[in-house]
């Protein structure tokens, strides 16, 4: 029996006559488009009773679709060395990009839809501007092909994955790459920006997914949950989930805060070639060999997402990925918050983090009439500085003392602050430690439960 709150399958299409190679949901979300090795763009109506349209223009595979960020606008890529821009509508008129030299493997809007940036065989990423439709400038230091290139959230960035093992970072106002993240295993079929655009996820072909923090340049998360080749990625809105396509025929759902794979989807018979979350996170679309189009409702995040928003509303530090280990190899359930002895740890939680919070406000009193008294000196000596004509300044020793004193209490207060730090810190990971043992407890009462038939919860 299926939970409800697991992924469901809403629908499928079936028009295309070869694989399925890229799929976009219009943000109005009444129109799915899809890209395939048949050559055509397809537009699919997301009203049942509405034929769909079937758009051809381009001489080979088309090999990547994205609607512009108002949906008046789709772009498609293609093997035919061409970037096309179609008005969605039954008359399918079309303007062409004569883009590369190569195929066009990606094609990806701006966020503020002003923009967009191919990728291309010819070992290139290019950057033009929907004004006039004219070429701006070209990225060249890749050494082979390029898969893929998105736009960061706020349009500063552009990121980059090639066949050459390398995910470059490019800051496009100086068209400079300012980091290189090299894959030594594997080589990237894409690649995309974390929705706070403080992190890049790539899909490889040695089966992994990485997460990457762009701030320290450093790995975050690395999951190896699939058994074949991963072909394409998708952030949920809301920055907490990530959805993956395989070679292996299935989709899979990973918790990014949690660290660990949530579901395992099977529908598509064959490889999974591509998947993509809608603007909102209501519903997922993917495609694959098959040359079928399924559209999954989402569910398991209906409630979740908008409470999230609320917090991010209260909090704006809520962004961004925590650093986590390894997916765990044994299956888990998700912990089971109205389970009674999770109110206790609810309370015990409260309790800590109020105390915490009662030291930091009496650090906090204590230490704002000394600052307050220090800063005042520096305040007097700017004045004695300025009132005084040229010359040795009176009472040099007590000056000096003064300020000594100033850099003693300000290290005074990092220190302090250090130690409320590390303070935080242990308890959070007491608090994990006290989950992890209450979750294993929960499962083995629980043991030979039912097992869900289309979402399966890992």
């Amino acid at each position: 029996m299926e939970r409800p709150d697991d992924p469901s399958l809403e629908r499928h299409f079936k028009g295309h006559r070869d694989t399925i190679t890229s799929v976009d949901f219009n943000p109005n979300m009444k129109q799915l488009a899809s890209g395939s090795m048949d050559s055509c763009v397809m537009v699919w109506n997301m009203k049942p009773q509405m034929r769909a349209y079937r758009f051809v223009g381009h001489k080979d595979a088309v090999m990547s679709v994205e609607f512009s960020p108002s949906g008046h606008l789709l772009a498609s890529a293609s093997r035919d060395k061409t970037v096309r821009l179609w008005v969605p509508s039954i008359k399918g008129e079309s303007t062409v990009f004569k883009a590369h030299t190569g195929t066009v493997r990606s094609v990806s809007f701006s966020g503020d839809g002003q923009s967009l940036v191919t990728a291309s065989d010819d070992k290139t990423v290019k950057v033009w501007t929907l004004h006039r439709q004219k070429f701006l400038f070209s990225l060249n230091q890749h050494i082979n092909w390029v898969r893929c290139a998105r736009f960061s959230p706020d349009g500063r960035l552009i990121v980059s994955a090639s066949d050459d093992k390398t995910i470059k970072l490019w800051d496009k106002t100086s068209r400079e790459c300012i980091h290189s993240f090299c894959e030594q295993a594997g080589f990237v079929n894409y690649v995309d920006f974390h929705p706070s655009g403080t992190s890049v996820a790539a899909a490889a072909t040695d089966n992994t997914v990485k997460v990457w923090d762009i701030r320290m340049n450093k790995l975050l998360q690395h999951y190896q949950v699939h058994s074949g080749v991963v072909n394409s990625l998708s952030f949920h809105p809301s920055g907490n989930y990530l959805i993956t396509s395989s070679n292996d025929s299935t989709l899979k759902i990973l918790d990014l805060l949690e660290g660990r794979l949530l579901y395992t989807l099977h529908g598509h018979q064959g490889a999974v070639t591509c998947v993509r979350f809608s603007r909102e996170g209501d519903f997922f679309a993917s495609g694959g060999s098959d040359e079928q189009i399924m559209v999954w409702k989402t569910n398991f995040d209906s409630t979740s997402y908008s409470d999230l928003l609320n917090r991010k509303a209260r909090d704006p530090t809520l962004n961004g990925i925590e650093s986590k280990t390894r997916c765990p190899p044994k299956r888990t359930r998700p912990p089971i918050p109205d389970h009674p002895i999770y109110e206790v740890i609810r309370v015990h939680v409260i309790q800590m983090f109020s105390a915490v919070l009662s030291i930091c406000s009496h650090f906090l009193s204590t230490c704002t009439p000394l600052m307050t008294g220090e800063f005042d000196v520096l305040g007097n000596l700017g004045n004695v500085e300025r009132s005084q004509s040229p010359g040795p300044l009176p009472n040099v020793q007590r000056e000096e003392r003064d300020l000594q004193n100033v850099a003693n209490t300000l290290e005074h207060i990092v220190g302090q602050l250090d130690i409320l730090t590390q303070t935080v810190g242990i308890l959070e990971q007491r608090l994990s430690l006290t989950e992890d043992k209450l979750r294993e407890c929960i499962e083995r009462q629980e043991r030979g439960g039912p097992a869900p038939v289309r979402g399966t919860h890992m």
